[in-house]
């Protein structure tokens, strides 16, 4: 079904589902206040994330910019309901509580909190907020917040590592690449994305012919000898390894992953953390009205829309719907309202986005890009669900350890 525009997937919502009776059902008229005033609050990593690439470095308004994009959406919805949205961005400093931050946000009337912080930061955050705040994880992909940490006013926009790596695999094995070189990061939220890449292989059939560690030893990524360093070092340290189809990189910190592709000693793909990437969002997705967004966003941003950007939109959306289903100013009420039937948010993926309510995860396709295009979107055909066929990506609720009240 081709998707439009989300004002018009937002106005077909409000056409299929009753309002609340204290919500006005037309616009107020010309000059009249709007009688419900919803408050988004955005907080930061107080650290960018690294990239070898200088094509590839954070934005400074990385995620804050999709968040205004989807606040404009909002707004656009809302005008014919009377209500007005906002969006109050904080960016911690290196070392500052999260808590605190929240404390700041909710002291002002926020009752939404769009979350990009590391898993640490991001439950402080949730254990202060309580239940006065719904936070919203965008950029947090540990299984473990899902898991065995999971909180019940966090919903999880981002997708998990999980996700990502069954993504992969379900096209690798659709591929028939099933031999897999495994080189992996010697940081911990590179083993975190090994484990989850390996959990994958056993899952759908992939078999790892070999694991090696590239170990990082510090010093400068670049130098003026470095294009030559690279083209020696890279083939020396991939040779001899045993036939395989594919090397997979887990490089999270953004050490090597980059430098594999038409480097490695044998002429094989490259997949994982470079060449072929798992992602909620590419800059190049156009398929379903794809196009429509980007453009938005580039008339008001002009970089290319980001995986971070896309999942702090998505967030922003859910709230927006929320809010024109008439649960705008109360968090408990929208998150019982997303976690209903009723609740599926137009994305511009293909398919409708649904929360699962084991552990409070974003459903979603996964896009598999490779810097220029999207070359697959996951789930692949063939990979079936009793419930969803978007549940064959990460734990499903035979598998959880989350336990929500």
């Amino acid at each position: 079904m081709r998707q439009f525009s989300i004002t018009i997937c937002a106005l077909a919502a409000l056409a299929a589902t009753p309002l609340r009776a204290q919500q006005p059902s037309s616009a107020p008229e010309d000059g009249a206040a709007p009688s419900e005033r919803i408050a988004i609050g955005y907080l930061r990593r107080a650290e960018d994330r690294p990239a070898i690439s200088l094509t590839e470095q954070q934005a400074a308004d990385d995620g804050v910019a999709g968040a205004q994009i989807g606040v404009d959406d909002d707004a656009t919805t809302g005008g014919f309901l009377g209500q007005s949205f906002s969006l109050d961005a904080m960016r911690l400093k290196p070392g500052e509580d999260a808590g605190a931050a929240v404390d700041a946000l909710t002291q002002k009337g926020v009752k939404f909190i769009l979350a990009d912080l590391p898993a640490p930061a991001l439950l402080a955050a949730a254990d202060r907020a309580g239940s006065e705040a719904l936070i919203f994880n965008v950029g947090a992909s540990d299984d473990s917040l899902r898991e065995k940490d999971c909180r019940g006013n966090v919903v999880h926009v981002a997708p998990t590592r999980s996700m990502l790596a069954d993504a992969l695999a379900q096209y690798l094995i659709w591929k028939q690449w099933r031999k897999w070189f495994f080189v992996v990061g010697s940081h911990d939220e590179d083993r975190l994305w090994a484990e989850a890449l390996r959990r994958s292989a056993a899952r759908f059939g992939g078999k790892i012919v070999e694991e090696r560690i590239f170990e990082d030893k510090g010093g400068a990524r670049r130098s003026d000898s470095g294009v030559t360093l690279i083209q020696r070092q890279i083939p020396a340290f991939t040779q001899n390894a045993p036939a395989y189809d594919v090397l997979i990189a887990a490089d999270e910190s953004a050490v090597f992953a980059e430098y594999m592709p038409f480097r490695t000693w044998d002429p094989r793909p490259v997949a994982g953390s470079a060449g072929l990437v798992p992602t909620s969002w590419d800059p190049s997705a156009e398929q379903w009205g794809g196009t429509q967004l980007q453009d938005r966003f580039h008339a008001k941003f002009p970089r290319p829309m980001t995986a971070l950007d896309m999942q702090a939109w998505t967030a922003a959306r859910m709230i927006g719907d929320a809010a024109a289903h008439g649960f705008g100013a109360d968090a408990t009420a929208a998150k019982k309202f997303m976690l209903s039937a009723d609740f599926a948010l137009a994305a511009f993926k293909g398919q409708k986005l649904t929360l699962r309510d084991w552990n409070l995860q974003l459903r979603q396709p996964i896009l598999l890009a490779d810097g220029r295009n999207v070359v697959s979107v996951s789930p692949q055909e063939g990979f079936m669900h009793q419930f969803s066929e978007l549940d064959t990506l990460g734990l499903d609720r035979p598998e959880t350890k989350c336990h929500l009240p």
